[in-house]
This record gives structure tokens, C-alpha cells and sequence, in this order.
């Protein structure tokens, strides 16, 4: 991003003055500290190029001040991730920041003088998770909290009326993600699903309850024992008729767009399977790798799709939370 941005430690003081010692609990951003924070960001003069970075400067500057303080520091964030695509980068930001900060607080027991990587414990990461979430309001106003936690814990998360149930995969998955590059308006996209709702709500309610079943079967295909690659594969394969389900049914939502579109054409001439994420309108699309697919395949694919201006990345699925490193080994 090549941006640097400062402050006194006086003036973070001054316009926070109402901001308690830092706290253990997680506590969110009150509507005074928002205009105050909102304030130190205006001053910092970002460009109108970057200017969607400057709600994860307020998460920052407010998860800062929260876990130490007033302490003088300077913070590097650096990220692989493409920004705004879908990919829940915000909340990866978040995480990270959460438990470089509360690593140096009593707050958690991480040990500092280890070299390497290290995890939290069951605890620390629950702590970690809020306060993270509290950062994640920031940016997004009424987030699901489904990024923060996958970001926190690993693994995958199924989400069903508000609760969140962490769940392993028994196999291991791997997504070509396909970055279209092309922005989109959550808002207006969620707008648009729920106007075609009231225009056809029981044509909408059986889209809603396919994809509730789908997801449902997902969820028991990658939990279920897979003990050979035969039964891998039958898996995958149901994983893939699973995904062009749902992306069907997406486009019913009219979710999907002409760039979606290119990629699923493309991935289909290889008999791969894909669908979007995110809120879709562009975005990010997820393409499932069989396990046996060969890796001449997948460059080939890659070429194609980038070759359509898009940006591709590998990634496996349900990996680990989050880790900190000390020592300056990664």
C-alpha cells in the first residue's frame, strides 16, 4: 500500500482524553471516539485513491489505544491478500493487529522471549476473536463475526442464524481464488437480493432453502472419513456438483457478474468446478483443485485467467488460526 502515517503521541491523547487505561475486556468504539478517531484519520490526509483504508486506520488507532494505551510504537502491517475483494482481509487485519498487541499486554500469556512461531491458547484466542470483532465494527458497521473467527481459529465455519459452529475438514481442500478485480457495493447487492425477494418471495424462499441444504451437505461431506484416494475422490466430486449447485443458485439472487461469468467458462473447459464469494457483483471466485489434478492443469489454467486481466491464487482450505512470531524467523 506505500502509505505512512503518523501521530504525536500527545495529540492521540488529547483527542482520546475520555479513553479509560487500557483494558482486558473488549469494549466497543463509542460514538465520541468515533468522530475522534475519524478526526486523527482526516488529518493524515490520505489519498482519495486509498481513502477506503481509512476505516482500517480507526479499527487500528482504536484497537491500539484500547490494548496498550498510549505507548509510543511503530507498527509495519504488511498483507498477501488483495484488498476489498471478498477474501475477509479486513478481519485478517484485524486478527493480526489484535494478537501482535495483546502479545505485549498482561492480558494474554503468550511467551515473548520464545523464538518461532507460536499459538494462543483456548482463552486467549476467545479474547483475541472479540477483539478483533470490535475492530471489524469499525470497518463494516453489523459484521456476521464469520471472517474474524475463521482468521482467529482456522479450520472452517458453518453459520446458521447467527451462530457460528467451527467445523475440521477429514480431507484437504485446495481453491484456485480467482481475483476479478472488479469492485463491488455489498450494500446495494443485498439491496437487490432482497427487492427480488419481495417480488418473488416463494420462488426466493426454495432458492434460500436449496442453498441452506447445500450448505448443510457441504458441511457432513468434509467432516465424513475419507480413508483413500478413491473415497477422496468421490468426495471432491460431490464437492464440485455441490459448488455449481450453489453458484446456479447465486445467479438466480442475480449475485453474479459478466467477469464471474468469463471465469466459470474458463475453469469449465478443464472440468473444474467454481462459484463466487463474498457478496459477489466481482470479487473474488473460488475454483475447487482435485486432489489428483495434475499441476500442468492448474499453470494452464492460471495463464488463461490471467491472461483475462485477472489475478489468481492458491490456497489450502482450513488451515491454521492465527500464529505470532517472534525472533524474526516466518
Amino acid at each position: 500500500m506505500a502509505l505512512e502515517f503518523s501521530w504525536p503521541i500527545r495529540r492521540i491523547r488529547e483527542a482520546l482524553s475520555s479513553l479509560a487505561a487500557p483494558s482486558s475486556t473488549p469494549t466497543s468504539c463509542s460514538i465520541e471516539s468515533v468522530k475522534s478517531i475519524s478526526a486523527l484519520v482526516e488529518e493524515q490526509n490520505i489519498p482519495e485513491a486509498k481513502i477506503a483504508l481509512a476505516s482500517g486506520v480507526s479499527a487500528f488507532l482504536w484497537l491500539y489505544t484500547s490494548i496498550q494505551g498510549f505507548k509510543p510504537a511503530t507498527v509495519i502491517v504488511t498483507s498477501d491478500l488483495p484488498l476489498g475483494s471478498g477474501l475477509g482481509s479486513s478481519a485478517a487485519f484485524c486478527v493480526a493487529l489484535s494478537a501482535a498487541l495483546l502479545a505485549f499486554s498482561d492480558s494474554v500469556t503468550v511467551d515473548t522471549k520464545l523464538q518461532g512461531w507460536s499459538i494462543f491458547g483456548e482463552s486467549d484466542l476467545e479474547l483475541l476473536n472479540k477483539w478483533a470483532y470490535e475492530g471489524e465494527k469499525i470497518i463494516h458497521g453489523k459484521p456476521s463475526g464469520i471472517d474474524n473467527t475463521v482468521s482467529t481459529y482456522g479450520n472452517m465455519i458453518k453459520f446458521r442464524s447467527g451462530n457460528l459452529t467451527r467445523i475440521k475438514p477429514s480431507m484437504p481442500l485446495k481453491m484456485l481464488i480467482t481475483n476479478t478485480k472488479v469492485g463491488r457495493n455489498t450494500k446495494a447487492l443485498v439491496a437487490g437480493v432482497s427487492e427480488r425477494t419481495l417480488r418473488h418471495p416463494n420462488a426466493m424462499s426454495f432458492v434460500f432453502n436449496a442453498v441452506d441444504s447445500i450448505s448443510n451437505e457441504l458441511a457432513n461431506i468434509i467432516q465424513s472419513p475419507a480413508s483413500d484416494d478413491v473415497s477422496i475422490t468421490q468426495k471432491e466430486e460431490k464437492l464440485e456438483e455441490l459448488m455449481e449447485m450453489n453458484q446456479g443458485l447465486l445467479q438466480c439472487m442475480g449475485v453474479s457478474h459478466a467477469s464471474i461469468e468469463t471465469v466459470l467458462r474458463t475453469t469449465l473447459k478443464y472440468k473444474l468446478a467454481s462459484k463466487l464469494t463474498g457478496a459477489g457483483g466481482g470479487g473474488c471466485v473460488l475454483t475447487l483443485l482435485p486432489s489428483l489434478l495434475s499441476r500442468t492443469v492448474v499453470d494452464k489454467v492460471i495463464a488463461e485467467l490471467e491472461s483475462c486481466g485477472f489475478q489468481c491464487l492458491t490456497a489450502g482450505i482450513g488451515g491454521n488460526g492465527v500464529e505470532i512470531c517472534f525472533g524474526g524467523s516466518s
